[in-house]
């Protein structure tokens, strides 16, 4: 025997591999350890679930979701924009209007106030005007005094140059003297303590002056007391 012999008889038979058509049965171990891993097997995110043998998959009311930057995407930024826009301007009207409600309390406010100033300046005015007149007419007796000493021919000397003095005074407080022989009569201005006729006269005149009269600005403190002549 030579060595190519024994090679061949010392080599193993190959074993045969038969392909059938048949399907291999499962043993109910197998198949009931190929359900728990189909029970327990997680779906991934997103991934849509599988479809069981027997059971009746809806797909009418599947929501297909428009494709991102198609014509659906478009009018929904639109919509948002507008909607945007729309609160912005209702925003804007609301500012304005408030505005205008602050502007008009100002403005009331404002004049308020001015009117406020000008009377408190009157009064203050008023006040002022009345306390200077109380302090005048306390002095009219010693004006009185004064041009009776003149009529008489008194008011001479330092004395005459301390009743000037005073008289000065006086008027820088807006006092004002009236009253002369002469003057047509005022009634308003005027006490008429006589009656006359004459004919000398075309109007009602003032013809004697008994008391001069007194102004306080275009306020009256004190009417002249005079006598009066009327024409024939």
């Amino acid at each position: 025997m030579t060595d190519e012999n024994r090679a061949a008889g010392s080599e193993e038979p190959a074993e045969r591999v038969v392909i059938t058509d048949e399907p291999k049965e499962e043993t109910a171990e197998e198949a009931d350890v190929e359900v728990e891993e189909a029970e327990t097997k997680t779906p991934e995110p997103g991934a849509e679930p599988d479809a069981v043998e027997g059971e009746i998959v809806d797909e009418a009311f599947t929501v297909h979701a428009p494709p991102a930057g198609g014509p659906g995407a478009a009018a929904a930024q639109g919509t948002t924009d507008d909607a945007h826009q729309h609160g912005l301007g209702a925003e804007l009207a609301a500012l304005r209007t408030e505005l205008d409600e602050r502007t008009r309390d100002l403005q009331r406010v404002t004049a308020e106030y001015a009117n406020y100033r000008k009377r408190v300046e009157r009064d203050r005015a008023l006040v002022v005007e009345q306390a200077t007149g109380n302090v005048l007419g306390a002095l009219l007796p010693v004006l009185d005094d004064l041009d009776r000493a003149r009529d008489h021919g008194d008011l001479v000397g330092p004395f005459g140059a301390v009743a000037e003095q005073l008289i000065a005074a006086l008027t820088k407080f807006g006092l004002t003297v009236f009253g002369s022989k002469g003057d047509p009569f005022d009634p308003t201005r005027h006490e008429a303590v006589a009656h006359l006729t004459s004919a000398e006269v075309t109007e009602p005149t003032c013809i004697d002056v008994m008391r001069r009269g007194y102004l306080l600005g275009e306020r009256l403190l004190r009417p002249a007391l005079v006598a009066v002549a009327d024409p024939e």
